[in-house]
């Protein structure tokens, strides 16, 4: 089961009951991996979602692990910081930060005040950077305590380890920007102090090296995650999970057609195949060695029994994307299950 944010936490992070049986409903999908939850409260996006830097989040979050558990399932913390793809609406006033300070053009973000405009984000200093690289392992260390089986880095989508990648966010002139090293720097060490705090096969990362969204451009992203799926082999990762993610490739001639392809043979961890895969092409993934496995999100979101009704081929709920992002029970633990 791919991350989801689902934005049904309350305004402090505190994820209550019906998210212990949203993923307890989801248990036979083998692996779970948890919508994005926020490090920190520097590192929240957008409101009405989770947190894990206090011992009441720690304390909610163990209720769901455990009840996934008591399902026999397996269920990893995807660890969040946003970056610039927040608002000051969302963070008590505070300006999001970032690697440099550019702004996201041609989008907005929702706020409890509506969509807002996207702001200039303040840049990190080189000491504030070391202080997140930081407070990402004492989050993998709450996860833990948590319950979690492991946790997944969210350096995908444009957020902030995204905007560290990518040239088109990062115009930073320290060890953290200007060479394709300096720009992997930051997710290394982060990946680096995730696993000294939970262990060898517990930590895992998120990629999508032709994701566009949130003004992400890479300028040679082969170049790029080559080096760093390289520098991540040499860390004892539980997988790497790359993101399929379609682009115009008129726009983006240099971005190769098959991330997953491309960049999943050079790893020698397992690979999990995310987004836009079906019972069949997810099938022909595993099959033909592309993958170890294939990760769904909305088909999960609508069919809690999705093994169940993928071993069976039976028909599919459909989901109602209008509850997709907050709001109460109503399309979030009420999808039928087959014998319903």
């Amino acid at each position: 089961m791919a991350p989801m944010t689902r934005s049904r936490a309350n305004m402090e992070g505190i994820v209550g009951d019906s998210t212990v049986l949203y993923y307890t409903q989801r248990a036979s999908a083998g692996l779970i991996i948890t919508e994005a939850i926020n490090i920190t409260s520097q590192a929240i996006g957008s409101p009405l979602t989770p947190g894990i830097y206090n011992h009441y989040q720690i304390g909610a979050w163990k209720k769901v692990t455990e009840a996934v558990h008591e399902k026999g399932g397996v269920i990893f913390a995807q660890l969040w910081h946003t970056g610039r793809v927040g608002h000051s609406l969302v963070k008590n006033g505070d300006l999001p930060v970032a690697p440099s300070e550019i702004a996201i053009r041609g989008q907005q973000h929702f706020t409890m005040e509506g969509m807002q405009d996207y702001e200039t984000p303040r840049a990190l200093t080189t000491e504030e950077v070391s202080g997140v690289v930081l407070d990402y392992q004492q989050a993998a260390e709450n996860a833990i305590e948590a319950g979690f089986d492991g946790v997944e880095l969210h350096a995908a989508f444009g957020y902030l380890p995204n905007q560290f990648l990518a040239e088109s966010a990062n115009h930073r002139t320290d060890q953290y920007g200007g060479s394709t090293e300096n720009r992997n720097r930051f997710v290394l060490e982060v990946m680096q102090a995730i696993v000294s705090a939970v262990g060898t096969d517990r930590a895992a990362i998120r990629l999508s090296p032709t994701s566009t969204y949130n003004n992400i451009e890479h300028q040679n992203p082969l170049e790029q995650f080559t080096l760093l799926i390289e520098q991540l082999n040499k860390l004892p990762l539980a997988y790497v999970h790359i993101m399929k993610v379609p682009f115009p490739a008129d726009k983006f001639p240099q971005y190769p057609l098959n991330p997953v392809e491309t960049f999943g043979a050079m790893s020698q961890h397992p690979v999990i195949a995310n987004c836009g895969y079906n019972r069949e092409t997810g099938e022909a993934a595993v099959n033909s060695g592309l993958a170890k496995l294939v990760s769904y999100g909305t088909l999960f979101l609508s069919n809690p029994d999705l093994p169940k009704r993928f071993e069976l081929d039976a028909e599919l709920n459909q989901p109602d994307r209008a509850t997709m992002y907050g709001g109460k029970d109503k399309g979030y633990i009420d999808y039928s299950f087959l014998n319903q």
